[in-house]
């Protein structure tokens, strides 16, 4: 049989620590969330391969490492709220679970959502609350938020997004007019109208479809 765990343990130690994630929280949460749970069957002997990979209808679950970066870059501390855009297999709200307090996660496709929100459950994250709507225009009835993470590439900002964020708090994002390279940027919150934006680093990730988004 696999031990995931073993191969878990290897992943954070080579492939996330290596590369410079120093967040002890994050660490700990790549550590604990088992990612062949969110693959497709028969894809968990590819769980922690250093790359993303297919999950259906055309999407991906990303880089472990990418997961771990976007994470950090929320610079949470712990019981935060979160609105991650874009569940895909739901293995990055887990992560997120494993140190914010709640987890708001909107995915605009609904056979991904109904298979993460089943896995969510079964892996008794409680505090994962999955939606199917277009993510480009948030979750205003829980509003604001602590962070936002984008796990899919915009032409922009979704305004309505960073005005969805807390003063003080985060938003990642890829952002890029082409579906093959984006950047990855953090924009930061200091007043009703006042906004910082950041590059991070470069990036490639599926089209963020929506309203505020691409078209379809």
């Amino acid at each position: 049989m696999t031990d995931y765990s073993r191969l878990r343990e290897q992943m954070v130690q080579r492939q996330i620590a290596a590369r410079g994630v120093r967040s002890e929280m994050v660490l700990n949460a790549m550590r604990k969330v088992p990612r062949e749970r969110f693959l497709p069957q028969g894809q968990g002997v590819r769980a922690y391969d250093d790359a993303p990979l297919p999950i259906g209808d055309g999407q991906t679950i990303s880089q472990p490492f990418i997961v771990a970066y976007m994470t950090e870059a929320l610079t949470l501390e712990g019981g935060e709220k979160v609105l991650e855009i874009g569940t895909g297999s739901g293995y990055a709200a887990a992560v997120l679970a494993e140190i914010a307090a709640d987890v708001y996660t909107i995915e605009r496709i609904a056979g991904l959502a109904t298979m993460a929100s089943s896995v969510l459950d079964d892996l008794g994250y409680n505090n994962v609350h999955v939606r199917q709507a277009d993510g480009t225009l948030g979750w205003p009835d829980r509003a604001p938020f602590d962070g936002i993470v984008v796990t899919a590439g915009g032409p922009d900002v979704p305004d309505t997004l960073k005005h969805q964020l807390k003063v003080g708090g985060r938003l990642v994002i890829p952002i890029g007019t082409s579906s093959w390279y984006q950047e990855l940027v953090r924009v930061t919150r200091f007043s009703e109208t006042e906004f910082d934006t950041e590059d991070l680093v470069p990036v490639r990730f599926v089209p963020l479809i929506g309203e505020e988004g691409w078209d379809s």
